[in-house]
Order: structure tokens, then sequence, then C-alpha cells
């Protein structure tokens, strides 16, 4: 059941040096998403977020009651879209990466790699110039695996798709800085965030902790146009590109992932068994 709640929860921000984060206000628009995950904002002016527990993808447009977007979704987790204002899905029950037009056709992606099939694919992001990377941890039981690592991918626009980090802790969350030169990626099990160089031709190098020591372990991650960094950590944490912590943002539910939207990107949407969103100063960084 979808409850439409529309709360306003005050001073919510947690002001750590930086004058842009002062007197943010919450508002929780619905609950009942034992699954909440996956938020991004369409440019044809609504957002779309997964409830893998129920197997669908929502729609929120807002002043309305979300409505569901797509049933027996394969349990959708992550999503993203790209500059033709497709839908990309990390589906973790058919262990696949999927795109879908803006007529509804569903193309598969990627649902192997070397010939094995992948763990769980857990969030993306599509950079301006059609690189596709994504994450596959594993974080419900399977009778079978077949990668004996958990995957950073790579999809160049030609399509082969290679791994840019095979590590034993289970990455999560991604997402680009503005100028899609740095891509970051939530190691839970760290509590840390790390960084890759791109570069022209959308290679990745140079991975390194970006940010470390988090109180608990990072799921969703995104930029603003500043390049400032907002983790779903316990709340939401906000950090400079360098690393400098500026504030916190306190929803009343603890969000696994976020998105910037509305039609100028300054409404943080925040999702997990609730739905909420925020103002705030500095519009979001989108690739699309």
């Amino acid at each position: 059941m979808i409850l439409r709640v529309n709360a306003i929860c005050l001073t919510i921000v947690t002001l750590l040096g930086a004058q842009d984060f002062t007197n943010l206000h919450v508002e929780q628009i619905a609950t009942g998403f034992a699954g909440g995950e996956g938020p991004v904002w369409s440019r044809a002016g609504y957002l779309l977020f997964s409830d893998y527990e129920a197997g669908r993808i929502y729609k929120y447009v807002p002043g309305r009651t979300p409505e569901v977007y797509r049933d027996a979704s394969n349990g959708a987790n992550g999503n993203t879209m790209d500059k033709q204002g497709r839908l990309y899905t990390c589906e973790y029950k058919s262990r696949r990466v999927t795109r879908t037009d803006r007529e509804g056709k569903i193309e598969v992606l990627a649902d192997k790699f070397e010939g094995k099939r992948f763990n769980a694919p857990n969030d993306i992001v599509v950079r301006r110039d059609g690189h596709v990377y994504f994450t596959d941890p594993l974080y419900t039981p399977l009778e079978h695996r077949d990668l004996d690592f958990f995957g950073v991918y790579h999809i160049p626009p030609d399509g082969r798709i290679e791994a840019i980090a095979r590590w034993k802790t289970r990455p999560n969350g991604i997402t680009l800085s503005p100028d899609g030169k740095i891509l970051y990626v939530a190691n839970t099990e760290e509590k840390s965030i790390h960084a890759f160089d791109l570069d022209r031709q959308g290679r990745a190098s140079n991975d390194h902790v970006a940010i470390a020591n988090l109180e608990s372990g990072a799921d969703g991650i995104r930029t603003d146009r500043k390049g400032n960094l907002y983790l779903a950590v316990r709340g939401v944490v906000i950090y400079s590109p360098d690393g400098k912590l500026l504030g916190k943002i306190h929803p009343a539910v603890n969000p696994r992932n976020i998105a910037f939207g509305d039609r100028d990107f300054k409404t943080l949407y925040m999702i997990g068994n609730a739905l909420f969103r925020v103002r705030v100063p500095i519009p979001g960084s989108v690739q699309y």
C-alpha cells in the first residue's frame, strides 16, 4: 500500500561550515516502498524509482500520488537516463542490465561477462557521450554464483564490456563528476568512496579512495554542478570535491538512494521505505 503523506520536517540540515546548506526543509511525499531504490528524474517531468521488493518501477509526477510505471520489473534496482531519454535499469533478479526506449521497447545491454552471468547489477550511470558504467555486487543469495569478484563495469558505445575493477568487497552506488572526467563508486563494506579518472574514450584508471571513514557504508551517490558529493549514509551527507564534510540532511527515514530532479534540478529526491524531497541551493549534475 502506498500512503500519500506530504509532511514537512523543519531544520533538517546540520550545518558544518557551508552556508549554502542552511534553512532547508524536507517533505515526505509517500510511504509504502519496502525496497525503494534507484530514483532518476525524466526531463518529461516525472521521477521514476524502483521497489525491488514489490518488483515494480514507480512513476511520481509532482502533486500526484506515485503510480506503477512497470510491473514485473525483474527486481529493478538502479536506474538512469541518457540524452535520448532512454531508461537504463539494473535488474538484480534477472542479473542483467536493460535499456528501455521512449516507446517502451526493452533491450538487454549486458547479462554476462566473459561468458559468466553477473552477480546482481545494482546501480548505473551513463556519460553524455554514451559510455555506460554500472556496479555488480551481491546482496541477495544465489543458488549458483559464476563470478568470483564484485565488479565495476564499463560498456562503451561499441558494446564491448570491460571490468574496470574486480573487488573482493562490494561496490554499490555510482555517479560521475559534472565534467564526466571522474567516476565515483561507493564501496559499502569499506565505508569509503572510490574515484577513477576517465579519459575521452571512457577508459578508467587510477582507482583511489576519495572519501574514507564514513560513519556507515554508502549506498546511492550523486554530484551537484559544483562537484559536491551527496551520499546516502544514515541520511544524506554532503562533501566538497576535495573531501571536506559540508553538511547532512536528516529525513525521517534513512534513504537508500538519491537523485536530483524537477525542471531546475534543485530538488533532491530521497527514496528508502518512503519518498522524500528537499529543495537545495545548488542544481544537481546530470549527464542527460
